[in-house]
């Protein structure tokens, strides 16, 4: 196993990695709205978050020597079911593949933010 980590993308806030490489596989942990050069969250609405949020996996992506291309699940969490409809707009346009994917409403998320998503990616 390899841990994957980039400045480019937010620290981790827990006893956690960004990313781990197992095999041929990356297991990315879950990315919420934070700006990695401020350590804020930054986006008012689920539009501006999830768009931070998959620009935050895509710079783990490329730490792992990956890409969307080649995502094969996310898990996405919401904190209201109500912006499913604004959140698919933004995800559909990072993961043109339509990899696998859950997408359940929480009754929180760290941070209050409105959205999080996790990866697992095929390294090519």
């Amino acid at each position: 196993m390899k841990k994957v980590s980039t400045d480019k993308a937010p620290a981790a806030i827990g006893p956690y990695s960004q990313g781990i490489i197992a095999g041929d596989f990356l297991y990315a942990s879950g990315q919420i709205p934070i700006n990695p050069a401020t350590g804020e969250i930054e986006g008012e609405d689920i539009k501006a978050q999830t768009d931070l949020v998959c620009r935050n996996i895509g710079e783990i992506l490329k730490a792992a020597g990956t890409d969307y291309e080649h995502v094969v699940k996310t898990s996405c969490f919401l904190s209201d079911m109500g912006d499913f409809a604004d959140f698919n707009g933004v995800y559909e346009k990072y993961f043109t593949g339509k990899p696998a994917r859950s997408c359940v409403a929480v009754k929180q998320l760290p941070k209050n933010v409105l959205c999080e998503v996790e990866i697992i990616a095929y390294l090519k």
